[in-house]
C-alpha cells in the first residue's frame, strides 16, 4: 500500500527552504521559529525516506532527490494557488455567454461604448450555439432566447422582444422589383437560418402556405443569412434587433412592412447565487439600457 501524501504544511515549508537554502531565512519568510522549520523538514524526510538537504556549516544544499522534488512541489503548489484563485475571481472580471449571431450583429458593435463607460471591467464574451452551464463554464451572465423561467436557481430579465422582418439590399430590390405577391417572391432567393421561419412568415403575410420555392440558400447562423442579404444574394428573415444599424444606414431595407411577432424573446439570465454582484449589476444595467435605446 502506498504511503499517504505528506502534510501540505510540510510541503509548503520545504518549498520555502528549497528557495532560501537557509533555515533562518525560511523561518523569517514563514514567520515561524527556526526550530519549527527544521522539525518540519526532518518530518518530511522521514516520511519520504530520503534526505532532501545536505547540512553544511553555512546553510544547506539540496540533494539530487531534493532538487527534483523541489521543482515538482513548486509546480504543484502553483497549481493549487491558481485553482484556489479561480474560486474567488476578481470582481472586475465577468463572463457573458451569447450566441455568435447576437455577438456579431448586436453586441460587438456596442463594445466600444461599453469599454469607454466601464473600462475597469474585464469583460469576456463567450460566443457559442451551445447552451452554456454557469458553474461548469465559468459564466456569470447569459443572453438566452426562449420563455422564462429558465430553471431553478436562475434569475431572468427581459432584454428585448423578438420580432422578425424580411430585409434585402436596396440594390437587389431595385434590380429585381419589389415582391408584391407570391409570384413576385419566386424571383428571389430566400436566405434561411437554422430557425427556418420563412414558412410561418409567408403564411401570415399572404394567407397561404409557402409554395415550393425555386431558390433557397440555407445557413446555420442568422448572422450569415444577414451577411448574404447585405451582399445582395437574396431576402433574409431576421430579428429586427440584429439589423437596426443596417436599416438606419440604408445598407438594408424592409421588404415588407409586416413583422412576425415571436412567442420567444431575448432574456438576461444569471444564477441567484451570483459572484461579482456589483460588476454583474453594472453589465446587466448597461445591456438593458442599450436594448431600450435601440
Amino acid at each position: 500500500m502506498l504511503n499517504p501524501l505528506p502534510p501540505l504544511n510540510a510541503l509548503r515549508v520545504f518549498e520555502v527552504v528549497a528557495r532560501q537554502l537557509n533555515f533562518r531565512l525560511a523561518a523569517d519568510e514563514l514567520e515561524v521559529t527556526q526550530a519549527a522549520v527544521a522539525q518540519q523538514i526532518r518530518g518530511l524526510e522521514a516520511h519520504l525516506g530520503v534526505p532532501l538537504f545536505e547540512r553544511l556549516p553555512r546553510g544547506l544544499r539540496l540533494t539530487d532527490a531534493g532538487l527534483g522534488y523541489s521543482h515538482s512541489i513548486r509546480s504543484a503548489l502553483a497549481l493549487i494557488g491558481e485553482a484556489t484563485a479561480a474560486l474567488r475571481p476578481d470582481d472586475r472580471h465577468l463572463t457573458v455567454s451569447v450566441t455568435p449571431s447576437f455577438a456579431s450583429r448586436w453586441l460587438i458593435p456596442r463594445l466600444g461604448a461599453f469599454t469607454a463607460l466601464h473600462g475597469d471591467i474585464d469583460l469576456r464574451v463567450l460566443a457559442s450555439e451551445r447552451l452554456s452551464r454557469f458553474q461548469a463554464d465559468g459564466v456569470d451572465l447569459a443572453v438566452r432566447y426562449g420563455v422564462a423561467p429558465f430553471g431553478p436557481g436562475l434569475n431572468a430579465q427581459l432584454l428585448a422582444h423578438q420580432q422578425l422582418i424580411a430585409v434585402a439590399s436596396p440594390a437587389l430590390l431595385a434590380r429585381t422589383g419589389p415582391p408584391r405577391d407570391l409570384d413576385g417572391l419566386q424571383r428571389y432567393v430566400l436566405l434561411h437560418d437554422a430557425h427556418n421561419v420563412w414558412p410561418r412568415y409567408i403564411a401570415e403575410l399572404f394567407g397561404q402556405a409557402l409554395p415550393n420555392m425555386r431558390k433557397n440558400l440555407r445557413f446555420n447562423q442568422t448572422s450569415l443569412a444577414i451577411e448574404a442579404a447585405l451582399a445582395g444574394q437574396g431576402l433574409a428573415l431576421c430579428s429586427e434587433l440584429f439589423v437596426e444599424d443596417d436599416l438606419r444606414s440604408g445598407r438594408l431595407v424592409k421588404v415588407f412592412e409586416q413583422a412576425l411577432a415571436m412567442d420567444k424573446h431575448l432574456y438576461l439570465v444569471w444564477p441567484r447565487k451570483e459572484r461579482s454582484a456589483a460588476t454583474l449589476e453594472r453589465v446587466r444595467a448597461w445591456l438593458i439600457d442599450q436594448a431600450s435605446n435601440a
